[in-house]
């Protein structure tokens, strides 16, 4: 299957990626089929320089079937390429780390009581009904077990 995808390059804290498609069983910095652009995220959004981008083969690259990864369907979305995905469903992301942790602490222990107790009421319902439908399991090959044994009994006589 092939990919549109990032291939890492740069210096140790200086990322710079290549905009490449490959087939998906190749290395992210390996083998490539053709360079399509670069990507530097060092550069301010406002600059041309950031993205560098031949569309014409881009698009020529999704006709014959190679899919974007998110990070690049964003990138041609930004350049109106494509359409933009949908943003992923990370509410907590923009707050830091700290304030999570003490946010989190709090919040959830209020309400993850009472969703708790809601949850706890069916799943003791259930295992009783998946025990009874065990029990039964179990007899029949003991039963069977017990069929077998004296034939190996009359076997050995």
């Amino acid at each position: 299957m092939l990919k549109i995808r990032l291939s890492m390059g740069g210096a140790k804290k200086r990322p710079i990626y290549k905009i490449v498609v490959a087939d998906s069983r190749f290395p992210r910095d390996g083998r490539f089929i053709e360079k399509l652009g670069s990507f530097n995220p060092l550069l301010p959004k406002e600059k041309k320089e950031r993205i560098i981008l031949e569309s014409e083969r881009v698009k020529h690259w999704i006709s014959k079937g190679a899919r974007p990864t998110m990070r690049v369907s964003r990138i041609l979305g930004e350049l109106n390429i494509m359409p933009m995905p949908k943003p992923g469903n990370n509410p907590k992301k923009a707050i830091p780390k700290k304030e999570r942790k003490k946010d989190g602490k709090e919040e959830p222990k209020k309400e993850a009581p009472k969703q708790e107790a809601k949850k706890e009421e069916p799943k003791k319902e259930a295992p009783k009904q998946e025990a009874k439908k065990e029990e039964p399991k179990k007899e029949a090959p003991k039963q069977e077990a017990k069929k077998e044994e004296p034939k190996k009994e009359e076997i050995k006589k």
